[in-house]
């Protein structure tokens, strides 16, 4: 099997070269599907039989939440790339997708609240499923803090991958806290395998949000491993030569 695929990644240089053309159809596909999936949802989906309007905060805490538990498992696969492999790349994926995973968080637990006002009577509750949110927010914080608290980037990235990699045992508690211990927050509507048990009407701009959420985030992904990768090979040849290409168009 031919690998030299795999060792590619691991150049920033290629990296940044390859994804540069990437950018611009990401982020113009994204800001299309999150217009028509607000639009379609907020303004045309059907009130809920029992929630009535309040229910629509779905569409920004469902999505949001997809991406906080993914964008995880991005940083912990990044961070265990780093670890094996050896891959610098790997490790600057990491350290961008931190800060990213963290928003999508704090977004989701300040939605969940929004919702869980006119839903449970209360801001918050000590539910599993909040609750574990709450603790995959702590442990996007904690790599980030690792990262900053180290004078050696090399101690930074590793101790900053291992807490990744531990981290990961939380996902599956967050998938499965609704079935394993008593819980306010409902089960999931939309299933991938089963019958769902939202209505297509709502459904379908769900899905709409979902998909241009996925796409809002590779492209912020993208774009922080570039400033990343800019940062730390900042005396690279190839990297000076990218940050005067301005300066001597303007000089012409």
């Amino acid at each position: 099997m031919n690998w030299q695929w795999f060792h590619r990644l691991g150049s920033p240089k290629w990296f940044y070269e390859k994804t540069t053309p990437w950018l611009p159809w990401l982020g113009f596909s994204a800001l299309i599907l999150l217009t028509v999936g607000a639009v379609w949802g907020l303004g045309f989906a059907p009130a809920d039989a029992k929630q009535g309007n309040s229910y629509r905060i779905i569409f920004i805490h469902v999505p949001a939440s997809f991406i906080a538990l993914a964008g995880y498992y991005i940083m912990a696969i990044s961070g265990a790339i780093g670890l094996i492999w050896r891959m610098k790349l790997a490790y600057m994926t990491m350290k961008a997708a931190a800060p990213i995973g963290a928003v999508f968080t704090f977004v989701s637990l300040v939605t969940g609240a929004i919702w869980g006002k006119p839903t449970w009577g209360t801001w918050w509750e000590w539910d599993a499923r909040i609750t574990s949110m709450l603790v995959l927010f702590f442990l996007y914080l904690g790599v980030i803090a690792l990262q900053q608290s180290f004078s050696s980037r090399d101690a930074a990235d590793k101790t900053g991958a291992v807490l990744s990699l531990v981290g990961t045992v939380n996902i599956p508690i967050i998938y499965k806290s609704v079935d394993w211990w008593y819980s306010l927050h409902q089960p999931a509507t939309l299933k991938i395998v089963g019958k769902s048990s939202i209505d297509a009407s709502m459904a379908y701009p769900l899905l709409t949000m979902i998909l241009a959420f996925y796409l809002f985030y590779a492209w912020l992904l993208l774009t922080q491993t570039r400033v990343e990768i800019l940062d730390r090979e900042r005396r690279s040849q190839w990297v000076k030569a990218i940050l005067l290409k301005p300066k001597l168009q303007e000089a012409a």
